[in-house]
C-alpha cells in the first residue's frame, strides 16, 4: 500500500504552482548554511538558474566564470579536489549540452563531487524553441560511470534533493524546469536518493514517471479509475541509480508499465526502465516523451498537448494500451 503523502489540493484549483528551479535555489542556500565548504558557480546565469539567494547570502563562496560553460566544470573540479563541494549551474542546454566532454574527463572521470545544475530543460522552456529545450540531458549524464541523475518532480522535492546532494560525495546531475508547474509533494513525503516512490495503488498498469511529468500521471490515473481502469503510479526521481526493486515489485503487480518524461524517451528514464525490464522480467512497456523530435516554440501547455503529454491525452493512451497488450505472466 502506498503511504506517501500527496498535495490535498492535487487536483483542485487551489493547487500551488512554483517553478522546480525555486526549489532548488531555497536548498542550495540552506546547503551553503549547513556546510561552509558549499561552493557555487555560474555561467552568466545567476538569477534565472536561482543561484541568486546563495551569491547574496555568500558572495566570498560564489564564482561568476561568464559565458564559458567549459571552463565552468573544469573550475568546479578543481575546486571540488581541493575539498569544496561545488555546485556548477547553467541552463541544460551548455550544461551539459555544451560541457559534457569536460563534464566527463575532469569530473566523472576522478570521481569529483560536484553537483551539475542543469535548469531550464524540457520542453516547459516554452517560446525559447528546440534550441534551449534540453531533452537529451538525462540521457547523456545517465551514460557516464560514477554519475547520479536526479530529476525532481516539483519544488518542494527540487529543495529536497539539492540538500541530500550535498552531502552524497559523487558527481551528480540534478534537472530543473523552467515554468511554474503544480506541487503534488508536501514537506512530509519523503525523499531519498536512488528511491522511487508508489503515489497511488494500482492493480491494472504502472504509471511510471519523472520530472515534471509525475503529475500528469496522477492526473491520468484519476482519468482511467472513472472508466474502471487501476492504474498504478510511481514516481522515480532519481533515473541513476535506479530503484529496481520498486519498479519491478510494480510491474509484477500490474503487469504493463508505461512511462512518462519531458524528455527524450531514447536513453531517458523510458529507456532505463526498458533495460531493466528486458534483464529481469519481459513486461509489456509503452513509452511516453519525446519521441525522436526536436521541440518547438509554444506555452509549455500547448507543447505539452502538442506532443501527447498532458493528463487527458496519456489517460487515452494507456487506456489503449490496456486494451491491446496482455498483462504479464511467468510464462511469457
Amino acid at each position: 500500500m502506498s503511504n506517501y503523502q500527496l498535495n490535498p489540493d492535487l487536483f483542485n484549483e487551489n493547487l500551488k504552482l512554483e517553478p522546480i528551479r525555486a526549489g532548488f535555489g531555497r536548498g542550495l542556500k540552506i546547503a551553503g548554511e549547513n556546510n561552509e565548504q558549499v561552493v557555487a558557480l555560474c555561467a552568466d546565469l545567476t538569477e534565472s538558474t536561482q543561484v541568486e539567494p546563495f551569491r547574496e547570502a555568500f558572495p566570498k563562496r560564489f564564482v561568476e566564470v561568464g559565458i564559458a560553460e567549459q571552463n565552468l566544470v573544469t573550475v568546479a573540479s578543481g575546486m571540488a579536489l581541493a575539498g569544496k563541494i561545488p555546485f556548477a549551474s547553467s541552463y541544460a542546454a551548455f550544461n551539459p549540452g555544451r560541457n559534457w566532454e569536460q563534464i566527463r574527463t575532469t569530473i566523472a572521470l576522478n570521481d569529483q563531487p560536484v553537483k551539475i545544475v542543469g535548469s531550464h530543460a524540457g520542453i516547459t522552456v516554452g517560446p525559447d524553441g528546440a534550441t534551449h529545450q534540453m531533452l537529451e540531458d538525462i540521457a547523456l549524464m545517465r551514460v557516464i560511470p560514477n554519475m547520479v541523475v536526479v530529476v525532481p518532480g516539483d519544488s518542494v522535492e527540487a529543495e529536497k534533493a539539492t540538500k541530500l546532494i550535498a552531502e552524497n560525495d559523487k558527481p551528480t546531475y540534478i534537472r530543473l524546469g523552467r515554468e511554474k508547474t503544480p506541487i503534488f509533494s508536501v514537506d512530509e513525503s519523503p525523499f531519498e536518493i536512488g528511491k522511487a516512490y508508489v503515489l497511488r495503488d494500482g492493480k491494472d498498469v504502472t504509471l511510471i514517471g519523472t520530472g515534471t511529468l509525475t503529475y500528469q500521471l496522477l492526473k491520468a490515473a484519476e482519468l482511467l479509475s472513472d472508466k474502471g481502469i487501476e492504474a498504478e503510479v510511481v514516481h522515480v526521481p532519481t533515473i541513476k541509480p535506479l530503484d529496481n526493486e520498486t519498479i519491478i515489485d510494480s510491474a509484477r503487480r500490474t503487469g504493463r508499465v508505461v512511462t512518462a518524461e519531458e524528455a527524450q524517451i531514447i536513453g531517458g528514464l523510458g529507456g532505463a526502465v526498458a533495460e531493466l525490464l528486458s534483464d529481469e522480467m519481459p513486461t509489456p512497456l509503452l513509452r511516453l516523451g519525446m519521441e525522436d523530435v526536436f521541440g518547438e516554440s509554444g506555452a509549455p501547455m500547448e507543447l505539452f498537448e502538442h506532443f501527447g503529454l498532458t493528463g487527458e491525452q496519456i489517460a487515452n493512451k494507456v487506456e489503449q494500451f490496456i486494451k491491446t497488450k496482455p498483462q504479464y505472466h511467468r510464462e511469457y
